[in-house]
């Protein structure tokens, strides 16, 4: 009986999320009626030679200083103007099973060969350093057509989650060099969960008739609004003790920690070892729930096992309000089993675990809204296997913990040996002590990255 109803529930999650990528699909093809003349979008698009072979010569010999010096004697600067809407387009060729390719043969047609860059020869921080670098010496050097172009220059993504934060992170270095304005960043969903494409109108998967849609995704990256997306870090500042492991990095989706990190894990692990199992998004999604059976989080018939037990038992959560410097205690759930700290309206292939709470509740428990830029996490627990099967298919809402401006969690081991946990879907496992605690310090980094609002 058991068997039978883990079996319907997941087929149920399966069509549900089935149906959600289809309509999503659908919605990202844009099928409005508006035909996107080919020619034209390529001639609004294409940055003028001159500009291409300049970047690429600086790219090759990462120098922007000498590959501006070496193409500022154009003669053609006065007859050239820059296009309405010059856009570079990384690919991450590997994503999205056999559309990776296609795709970039498809955007090389709709624009300059030298726009459409694959991140597997040409990565993010070479364009940024070198290619953007030599169109700042040029436009210092009296170029105005340079000038204009890299004022106006957008950036489209093809890849995952994984992929886009790689180039917002990118991009987060010219903020810090003073080097604005910085380049606003669009999605073409080739990944697994597409959350961050979700989160900004991109849809959550690549569209069916996806040679007309990304004309139309490229047309409306040219004159979309800007949003905004706060970026958490992971530093360890302030006096702590002598004896202590830290861990540091950078997150844009989410950060875990517990069962559904330690599922991940496996995963991972798993995938790389059959690559053969995992060839698409479909049947990523298909293992990974099939995985995630096996791991004791929906059967718990040993309880003794020290790893099949709440988190309250090796961690202590602190969190800091809006606008207050000190840390506050927050007692974590006995039947919680994973902590999400969320930053994104989306999570887990477009689901909603914090749900929409009503205004009474949310001024009950001292919360607000959740927005992807207000500066705050929100964190929720998932319990056994079945509570976040029901969460995934937003038939309820996740355990609300707290909302915070920052996070500290402190690990310490015991009977606990490993402490998983995944940032973005990289997840990792930390050795823990019974000596000495493990501290997780997370919170806004002051930078916010740039996205086109693809609605």
């Amino acid at each position: 009986m058991d068997s039978q109803t883990t079996t319907t529930e997941e087929s149920t999650a399966r069509i549900i999320g089935s149906r959600s990528s289809m309509i999503e699909s659908i919605r990202s093809c844009g099928l409005t009626g508006i035909r996107v003349n080919k020619e034209d979008l390529r001639r609004r698009l294409t940055i003028p030679k001159y500009l291409r072979v300049a970047i690429v010569d600086a790219m090759e010999c990462k120098d922007a200083s000498a590959a501006a010096e070496r193409h500022s004697s154009a003669a053609d600067y006065a007859r050239e103007e820059a296009p309405e809407g010059p856009m570079v387009v990384f690919v991450n060729s590997k994503s999205g099973g056999r559309h990776g390719p296609e795709l970039k043969l498809r955007l090389q047609e709709l624009m300059a060969h030298e726009q459409v860059l694959d991140l597997s020869s040409v990565k993010p921080h070479e364009f940024i350093q070198h290619g953007l670098g030599c169109l700042e010496k040029l436009a210092a050097r009296g170029d105005y057509c340079a000038k204009e172009t890299r004022e106006k220059i957008r950036i489209m993504v093809a890849g995952g989650d994984g992929t886009v934060g790689w180039v917002l992170g990118a991009l987060t270095e010219m903020h810090k060099q003073g080097r604005e304005p910085v380049p606003p960043v669009g999605i073409v969903p080739l990944g697994t969960g597409n959350d961050l494409s979700r989160s900004f109108g991109w849809g959550g998967s690549f569209p069916f008739a996806w040679k007309s849609a990304i004309k139309k995704s490229l047309l409306r990256a040219m004159t979309a609004p800007v949003s905004r997306l706060d970026r958490q870090g992971v530093p360890v500042e302030g006096l702590l003790p002598e004896k202590a492991s830290y861990y540091e990095g950078v997150f844009y989706n989410y950060f875990s920690i517990g069962m559904d990190a330690q599922v991940a894990y496996g995963f991972h692990h798993l995938r790389n070892e059959k690559p053969y199992l995992a060839q698409g998004p479909i049947s990523n999604k298909i293992i990974y729930s099939g995985y995630s059976c096996t791991q004791g989080w929906f059967l718990t018939p040993c309880i003794s096992d020290p790893s099949l037990r709440g988190l309250k038992n090796i961690l202590r959560l602190h969190v800091k309000k809006v606008n207050c410097s000190d840390w506050e205690l927050i007692p974590v759930p006995k039947s919680v089993r994973a902590i999400v700290a969320l930053n994104l309206p989306n999570y887990g292939s477009g689901r909603n675990p914090w749900g929409s709470p009503k205004p009474e509740y949310l001024e009950k428990r001292g919360f607000v809204e959740a927005h992807a830029d207000d500066g705050l996490l929100e964190i929720f627990g998932l319990k056994q296997g079945w509570h976040a099967s029901f969460v995934m298919v937003e038939l309820i809402s996740a355990k609300h913990i707290a909302q915070a401006a920052a996070i500290r969690l402190e690990i310490r081991g015991g009977e606990w040996r490993d402490a998983f946990m995944q940032m973005d879907g990289e997840p990792w496992k930390q050795r823990m002590s019974n000596e000495y605690s493990s501290f997780v310090e997370i919170k806004r980094v002051p930078f916010q990255s740039l996205m086109i609002n693809g609605e």
